[in-house]
């Protein structure tokens, strides 16, 4: 079972041999290597039901509940502008934290396998380039060299803008009023059965 909070994650960059180094998440969409700051992480869990959410774009797969709480799901392959991710036993969802006018939101992301935690020397890090990539360039922080290999480091602030953000905002309070609604109906019906 996959259930991962991400404990002691580094504020600022290490310095190993002269050189600094950041940490990033890896993980598979598709075929492809993708990583993110690990400060942006806050959880890695197993998917459980998604419940989706009529009238929304394609890459919001639906919400899901984390202990009480709704919390949105982006489908990390759609929003690339690739097909909508196959949900299979290594797929998994990762808990981001960002910043909705100035609010913390979780967002959860569906990938298709986590692999690891990398240290990446910022020497290492390169731009992004112009060509030869399908996804949007402003999608791209940065290209990070590990050993022969190439990750694409996602700029995850970017990969939903503040419209989208709020957008996801409302789906999930909507859901959380509409659940609330629910529990509430429910409760007044069990009351007033007790009565007769």
């Amino acid at each position: 079972m996959i259930n991962l909070a991400i404990e002691g994650k580094r504020t600022e960059t290490a310095l190993v041999s002269g050189d600094r180094y950041q940490q990033y998440l890896t993980f598979l969409v598709g075929k492809d290597i993708f990583g993110i700051n690990i400060l942006d992480v806050k959880e890695i869990i197993e998917i459980n039901n998604i419940t989706r959410i009529p009238k929304t774009p394609d890459y919001i797969r639906g919400v899901i509940n984390l202990r009480g709480n709704v919390v949105p799901v982006i489908d990390l392959s759609a929003r690339l502008e690739r097909q909508c991710s196959e949900i299979t036993k290594l797929s998994c969802i990762v808990l981001i934290e960002v910043d909705v006018h100035g609010e913390s939101q979780v967002i959860g992301a569906l990938v298709d396998q986590v692999n690891e935690i990398l240290d990446i020397a910022e020497s290492n890090i390169q731009p992004t380039p112009d060509f030869g990539t399908d996804i949007r360039t402003d999608f791209i922080q940065a290209m990070g060299r590990v050993e022969e290999n190439f990750i694409i480091l996602l700029a995850i602030n970017r990969i939903l803008s503040i419209d989208e953000l709020s957008q996801l905002q409302r789906v999930a309070s909507s859901h959380a009023n509409l659940a609330l609604s629910d529990e509430t109906s429910n409760f007044k019906k069990m009351d007033n059965s007790d009565e007769h």
